[in-house]
């Protein structure tokens, strides 16, 4: 497993914890908007909330988690009916609205562990996923389920080579089993599937029939990964013209637009999304619970902190990539271990003066912590002095900038570790207060040895000639404008 799911240190710390002071956070408390000469009086509003559009869900949005059903088909994934009762416990503590099981006539167990989730007394509703068959919607409702999600496929590819029905087959056999579920007093969804390949007649039509007799929501499927925000944009606004009820989008990952194309919909009237934690499913999966959340707390930072414990996403994800044998990402939406690292020196001094230069989430919301990668030769003096200061080690600006220099110099002959970086830290602090030098950092081969002291002669050569360009500039009759633009380096 990788360090930000067993909780090994990754980078000398793992992200969402700090042994010597939260790294990067320089005595700030947290996220905030920046004021400058131009922005006296900032807004602490998300500079990129969505324009206001009466039909836009984007600030009432509800999720039907389906990592027990779309999560089942990863092909890792094994849940037996005690992993399965850990992550639905986990999914109602994060607080989603919805969750979703594999469908009963699958198996018997199957059968089995719907019946036992049922029975948690979860604050979440329990839907389960079956055929548009009224024989499926018959075990479903037995199981003391809230509701079920029954789907058909409806383009050409799967009316031919899936179940061979034509569209009148598919309307009649959705009319009757939702009339037989609404019966029992459960919710239901009708969902078509493969929808972006379908024929867009069809599908107002049929859309359009079940809305007519009470279906609770109806459903988007993009069940290939093919389309575009803009086609999921176009259909969904078209299909909420045509129907009252709910409307609910699945989107697999095929070609990466999953959580674009969540965002979309939400924006043209969509009402529920699912997920899945980790993004798990078939093939490359759905829109990821955590990417989403990445997104929506972007566009309204309130709505996603009152309704979701967001703070609880790293437990699940962490979770269930246990039980189905996978590392979290490095590159992880918000939990990644690189989600809120910093490197770069311009970037480093930026992030120490305000986080919400180079942050548009505030790793807080989620229990998270930022940390500036300091061990490298992109690193900058504000980053080792923030470094040193955590350290409990306090020299000049002068002396902060020369220590990172002699880093940089150490950099670029070999890869150095955290621990690398704070040893050259300390020895240097050591050598400016004791007659007796140490090496900064013991332990380099005769080749290492020699590449430095030439990179240091380098940089040593270079500071002497910017302070005789000072020196020259200083004394030369020119206009100050033409001047060379020179640094002196202490």
């Amino acid at each position: 497993m990788c360090a930000s799911c067993n909780g090994e240190t990754a980078n000398g710390q793992a992200n969402g914890t700090s042994s010597n002071g939260t790294n990067g956070t320089n005595g700030h408390d947290g996220f905030s908007a920046i004021r400058t000469s131009q922005n006296p009086h900032p807004s602490h509003k998300a500079p990129y909330a969505p324009v206001g559009d009466f039909l836009s869900n984007v600030s009432r949005f509800k999720i039907i988690e389906s990592t027990l059903r779309e999560g089942e088909q990863f092909a890792n994934a094994y849940f037996d009916l005690e992993a399965k009762i850990k992550i639905a416990r986990a999914l109602d503590e994060f607080g989603v609205d919805y969750i979703e099981l594999t469908s009963p006539a699958a198996s018997e167990q199957s059968r089995r562990d719907c019946e036992a989730i049922c029975k948690l007394g979860l604050k979440a509703k329990i839907l389960t996923h079956v055929r548009c068959h009224l024989d499926d919607a018959k075990i479903a409702v037995e199981t003391g389920v809230d509701g079920l999600d029954v789907v058909i496929g409806t383009s050409s590819y799967l009316r031919e080579h899936s179940h061979g029905k034509d569209m009148t087959y598919i309307k009649n056999t959705a009319l009757e089993v939702i009339e037989f579920v609404k019966s029992k007093g459960k919710e239901i969804r009708f969902s078509s599937e493969d929808s972006f390949r379908s024929d867009l007649v069809d599908l107002l039509s049929i859309y359009s029939a079940v809305d007519k007799v009470g279906v609770h929501r109806v459903g988007i499927a993009d069940t290939v990964g093919c389309a575009s925000p803009r086609q999921v944009y176009d259909l969904v606004r078209t299909l909420r013209g045509v129907v009252s009820c709910d409307i609910e989008t699945h989107f697999h990952n095929d070609s990466g637009c999953a959580i674009a194309n969540a965002y979309c919909a939400l924006e043209a009237g969509a009402t529920h999304i699912d997920t899945s934690v980790l993004g798990i499913g078939e093939r490359n999966g759905i829109t990821p619970l955590g990417g989403l959340m990445a997104r929506m707390i972007v566009a309204d930072r309130d709505y996603v902190l009152s309704k979701y414990n967001i703070k609880k996403l790293k437990e699940v994800e962490d979770l269930v990539a246990d039980l189905v044998e996978v590392n979290v990402p490095f590159n992880n939406y918000i939990t990644g271990f690189c989600a809120f690292t910093h490197k770069a020196g311009i970037h480093a001094k930026a992030i120490l003066n305000n986080p919400s230069t180079y942050e548009i989430i505030d790793p807080k919301d989620f229990g998270m912590s930022r940390y500036v990668h300091f061990a490298s030769r992109l690193t900058g003096w504000n980053a080792i002095k923030s470094r040193a200061e955590q350290l409990g080690l306090k020299m000049s600006d002068a002396q902060y900038k020369e220590c990172t220099a002699k880093i940089k110099a150490i950099a670029d002959v070999r890869k150095i570790a955290l621990d690398d970086t704070d040893s050259i830290i300390r020895t240097y602090h050591h050598n400016l207060h004791s007659e007796e030098e140490k090496p900064l950092l013991p332990g380099l081969t005769a080749e290492e040895e020699k590449k430095f002291l030439e990179a240091e002669k380098e940089l040593n050569g270079l500071k002497e000639k910017r302070q005789l360009d000072a020196a020259a500039d200083a004394e030369a009759e020119i206009p100050d404008a033409k001047k060379t633009k020179t640094v002196t380096v202490a």
